[in-house]
């Protein structure tokens, strides 16, 4: 291997479409969701050596119970990679997986590695409590409010930057229409189906009637958040999650979502 700094390329990226909590992908594993990415992104550099791969870099926001081990090995492994390849899971929450890629590019760079995997899984179905399975916050966070953030940072950071900078409810919740208005635009428009590996789901359906249960393949191109429907009447009737005074709501914070790539 190279011993001098140098360039780091991204030669091949996917993703799955992107599900909404308890939607498309709310009964699949993150495993298999991430060792779905993994094959799709092998497959668009054909004259790889799968052996030659030096470390897959996963990050996961919260990595327990099925998402939990380590959950970029156990993914590689499913995905076929050979056992000679490790792989290790890395958290900084909501910037997880683009702090894999940063981590991936560097080893390159410093001539640590020549191929390298970087990636995400999350699944904020199954993962139902937002703060993990044993929820067991230290009482500290609680005797000073600058501690609170550390329990609830992204919520509190977004109500403390609306009120320094006086970003008004009604300037987010336009931001948040016209985000939907323009990823419903480019989803009609093809634009993100170069980078979207479809997964195949078995969607389990009860006939009332005769007590069976049918079983539908169902196959998800596209991601299922944007709406086109969404309108600022909507928006504004939703009520503020994180300050009982505030502004940041469900409608326009981004989504709880399930995916990989």
């Amino acid at each position: 291997m190279s011993k001098q700094v140098q360039e780091a390329y991204i030669v091949a990226a996917t993703r799955l479409p992107v599900g909404k909590r308890k939607g498309i992908f709310g009964h699949v594993r993150p495993d298999d969701m991430l060792a779905h990415a993994i094959k799709s992104v092998m497959a668009q550099a054909p004259s790889l050596d799968s052996a030659l791969v030096d470390d897959v870099i996963v990050g996961c926001a919260m990595p327990e119970a099925e998402q939990g081990m380590n959950v970029a090995r156990i993914s590689l492994l499913l995905a076929g990679l050979p056992d000679t390849v490790p792989g290790y899971t890395i958290n900084r929450f909501c910037s997880s997986g683009v702090q894999a890629v940063a981590d991936a590019a560097a080893r390159i760079r410093l001539g640590d590695a020549d191929v390298m995997i970087a990636g995400g899984t999350e699944s904020m179905s199954i993962m139902s409590q937002m703060m993990g399975n044993k929820i067991a916050m230290n009482p500290a966070f609680f005797e000073k409010d600058e501690n609170l953030a550390i329990a609830y940072g992204m919520g509190l950071t977004a109500e403390r930057i609306a009120a320094q900078w006086a970003i008004s409810r009604d300037d987010q919740d336009a931001f948040a229409q016209a985000s939907h208005q323009k990823a419903c635009a480019a989803i009609k428009a093809g634009h993100f189906a170069a980078e979207i590996s479809s997964y195949a789901v078995k969607l389990r359906v009860p006939d009332l009637k005769t007590g069976e249960v049918i079983v539908k393949d169902f196959l998800p191109e596209t991601d299922e958040g944007p709406r086109p429907d969404s309108s600022l009447e909507r928006l504004a009737r939703l009520k503020p999650v994180f300050a009982a005074q505030g502004s940041v709501t469900a409608g326009n914070s981004s989504q709880m979502s399930d995916g990989a790539a």
